[in-house]
């Protein structure tokens, strides 16, 4: 009689969380190794419904932690690794910053931290066999790291030391140490609504900033509240809000949106009234735009063209929200600090000075342009703007009035410029203060 074939053992099923594990470790390495954005790739491996919904948000959570709190874990972890980390084993560090963050910040329980830690990087071929470094450098997390913590200066830690000296050097240490301390603070879900703030503010458990967004604390999956799917609201920090606003009264006009993609300024122009036409040079951004503004029941004229050279009949007004580094937005998007880098300011700085030149040129005589970035760099702000002035004749500045943001004359400059700061509007909960950092200004054409 012949041998019967071998029989397969089935699978071992996951232990409970460790897929959410295995993709948060993915993210993190294409954030540190591959330089890929955050949001992208959470799109791309949270996109499919492969996880829960809990665990989902988790893994969002989990893997902003880490990013907000880089410096002080890679801090910690090297005084438990007396050689250091083991080269090329990716696995290994990402491990061991989800489980210590897991640890010191997210009241995961000490032993399923260390256990899942363990699983991960026995589930990497390549790593499996540093499974009992691993073990051992979470026990003493468990153990020492608490203490460890609160003689670290965490501030400084978890801002990239180039970043920390540009913001010293533009706002003074104090300034640029509170900066950097809010930078860190998750923010919480800020809405433009269509109307009726009080109501929404109400029904999403959040208030109304005296700019008129609506602040509520994060709710887990945006698809699901209330008002979403009938197009009530869009999703957008109360300092983006304003830029659109100060282009004034738009019923009517002719506006242009640069750069518009993901669509909030397009929203608020076109539900303020205006002919809109959207232009942004990225079809796949486009198609988002389209896909927001369709939910919003809301018009606009799409185009896919590079904004620096695209040519159309004058528009009543500009609004160019130009690419920058975006450094004012660490607040939403933890891993701008260790994507960017002050080498590609020079080539950004040259790319916003096309597009705001360009955008003279594209509004009539009369019109109004508004320049604004997402960046705490003058570089992209007001340096950009005082050498445009000194170049073009034509232009003038028009001052943004206190009342135009809400009564907050702290936001504005002493030249009438708009530039919010992420410790602006405090909070006893610092999840419900906070503003993404912009500059803005508006010019006149004459």
């Amino acid at each position: 009689m012949g041998l019967r074939p071998r029989s397969r053992a089935a699978p071992q099923p996951d232990a409970p969380g460790l897929a959410a594990r295995r993709i948060a470790a993915l993210v993190l390495d294409g954030v540190l190794r591959r330089s890929r954005p955050l949001d992208e790739q959470l799109e791309e491996h949270l996109g499919g419904g492969s996880l829960p919904d809990r665990d989902r948000a988790f893994v969002r959570r989990l893997v902003g932690t880490v990013l907000r709190r880089l410096g002080t874990l890679r801090r910690l972890l090297g005084t438990f690794l007396s050689s250091g980390l083991p080269a090329g084993q990716p696995r290994v560090e990402a491990a061991l910053l989800l489980g210590a963050a897991q640890v010191l910040w997210l009241e995961v329980p000490d032993h399923a931290a260390v256990d899942l830690s363990v699983r991960l990087v026995q589930d990497d071929r390549k790593a499996s066999h540093f499974a009992g470094l691993v073990n051992a450098v979470m026990r003493r997390v468990t153990r020492e790291g608490p203490a460890l913590l609160t003689s670290l200066d965490t501030v400084t830690l978890d801002t990239p030391q180039w970043l920390m000296q540009h913001w010293t050097a533009t706002y003074g240490s104090e300034d640029a140490r509170r900066i950097a301390e809010a930078s860190g603070n998750e923010a919480a879900l800020d809405l433009s609504v269509k109307s009726d703030a009080v109501g929404w503010a109400e029904r999403l458990g959040g208030r109304v900033l005296p700019t008129g967004s609506v602040r509520a604390p994060p709710h887990g999956a945006v698809s699901l509240l209330p008002g979403y799917a009938e197009g009530e609201w869009w999703v957008q920090d109360a300092a983006a809000a304003l830029p659109a606003r100060l282009l004034g009264d738009v019923r009517g006009l002719r506006v242009a949106d640069l750069c518009a993609a993901p669509g909030g300024k397009t929203a608020q122009l076109a539900y303020a009234g205006a002919q809109v036409t959207a232009l942004d040079r990225s079809e796949r951004r486009m198609q988002r735009l389209r896909q927001n503004l369709e939910r919003l029941r809301l018009k606009a004229e799409y185009v896919v063209a590079d904004a620096t050279q695209w040519q159309a009949e004058a528009f009543d007004a500009v609004l160019v929200d130009a690419p920058c580094l975006a450094t004012g937005t660490i607040r939403r998007h933890p891993d701008v600090p260790w994507l960017k880098h002050p080498d590609g300011l020079e080539k950004l700085t040259g790319l916003q000075r096309r597009l705001l030149e360009h955008a003279v040129r594209l509004t009539r005589p009369g019109g109004t342009i508004v320049y604004c970035t997402c960046s705490l760099e003058p570089e992209e702000g007001v340096h950009l703007l005082e050498s445009l002035l000194q170049r073009e004749a034509g232009l003038r500045r028009l001052p943004v009035s206190p009342e135009e943001v809400g009564g907050l004359s702290e936001l504005l400059t002493s030249a009438g410029d708009l530039r919010t700061l992420p410790y602006h509007l405090p909070h006893a909960d610092p999840q419900m203060g906070g503003l993404d950092g912009f500059y803005a200004a508006r010019l006149q054409r004459v």
